[in-house]
């Protein structure tokens, strides 16, 4: 990305070690906080313009509210490194968090870890590998046992590049499928690819959803509105993440026209007027001013949406990588089918 974008627009290039690439401004005064922020705000942490706390290293203490009765958590979160994270924190929100399901995202790992963190917690894992050294990446650990695990996306027409983007686990209820959804690239110059990969995902995701439900989640690698990015008008049709081609894709999942079975982006349905992202840049001060894109989101076949007991960012959790985790929690039986 040429020098002078760079800095006027407060975003970091998106190059070939697959770096989010995303420019941000100053938006609303004041927002709500959710449960996930209560404990950060009660220790005195300061809270950015939009409304999420501006701290750049992980709490030094961190505690979430108990898991709900008959509940299944389910936490997502794009680390930007597996080995990077773990040295500034990652097991401490695992240990706190303490999901059922945990789908990683730019793990950026060669190998399957042996970690004990996450082999003691998480007995089934599946861990999707780039062929490129350190990159991409994507992993869903889980406490329950999958029926079945796959890797590929069908019918693709580059299977290499799909290594490493995408893990789908099938349980009894349903289909958990983790993205690291393809970046449209510096100068969007991987945005035909962007789109193949939008063809080729959608019909798989329907084919899924038309064996039973859906719950996609992951980095989306797409802002869907223009309250998802704190400075739409500069990026729109520009910029990575936010352009027609990748808006319309991620629409034409949701499908609003009512062609045929809907998928809801969960958090947005719960926060519609919430102006909370995912990732912040650690340049130009994003972090302090409130400038972020969400991109990490739980997209849930719409039949499942009454199941869902709640879906928060966990804002404070920023510092073990530039993008903060999202957490659902659904009826565990709708995932898992009845013992």
């Amino acid at each position: 990305m040429p020098p002078n974008r760079t800095a006027s627009n407060g975003r970091k290039p998106s190059v070939d070690t697959d770096d989010e690439s995303q420019a941000t401004r100053p938006i609303a005064k004041k927002a709500k906080v959710s449960s996930s922020m209560a404990k950060q705000t009660e220790n005195s942490l300061t809270l950015a313009p939009n409304g999420q706390p501006t701290n750049k290293v992980l709490p030094v203490k961190i505690s979430f509210p108990q898991k709900r009765e008959g509940a299944l958590r389910i936490a997502t979160w794009n680390i930007c490194g597996l080995n990077t994270s773990m040295k500034k924190g990652f097991r401490h929100y695992i240990e706190a968090e303490d999901p059922d399901i945990l789908v990683l995202t730019e793990t950026k790992v060669n190998d399957a870890p042996i970690d004990p963190l996450l082999t003691s917690r998480f007995p089934h894992r599946a861990w999707s590998i780039a062929e490129k050294k350190s990159y991409s990446g994507t992993a869903i650990l889980s406490k329950h046992k999958p029926l079945s695990v796959t890797t590929v996306l069908p019918n693709h027409p580059d299977p290499s590049s799909v290594k490493g983007r995408l893990v789908a686990l099938e349980f009894a209820g349903c289909f958990v499928v983790g993205t690291y959804v393809v970046n449209a690239g510096q100068g969007l110059k991987t945005l035909d690819a962007k789109n193949t990969w939008n063809t080729h995902f959608t019909k798989y995701i329907r084919e899924l959803d038309g064996r039973k439900p859906v719950i996609w989640v992951g980095d989306l690698n797409v802002a869907p509105t223009d309250i998802d990015l704190a400075k739409p008008k500069p990026n729109w049709n520009k910029t990575p993440g936010y352009t027609k081609d990748e808006t319309d894709a991620f629409k034409e999942i949701l499908n609003t026209e009512g062609k045929s079975a809907k998928f809801v982006d969960v958090w947005r349905r719960l926060h519609p007027k919430d102006r909370h992202y995912t990732y912040f840049s650690y340049r130009f001060n994003c972090r302090e001013k409130g400038l972020g894109w969400r991109l990490d989101m739980f997209v849930l076949s719409e039949r499942l949406e009454p199941h869902v007991k709640m879906c928060e960012i966990r804002s404070e959790i920023y510092g073990a990588s530039d993008h903060v985790p999202v957490v659902l929690e659904i009826d565990e039986v709708v995932v898992l089918g009845s013992s």
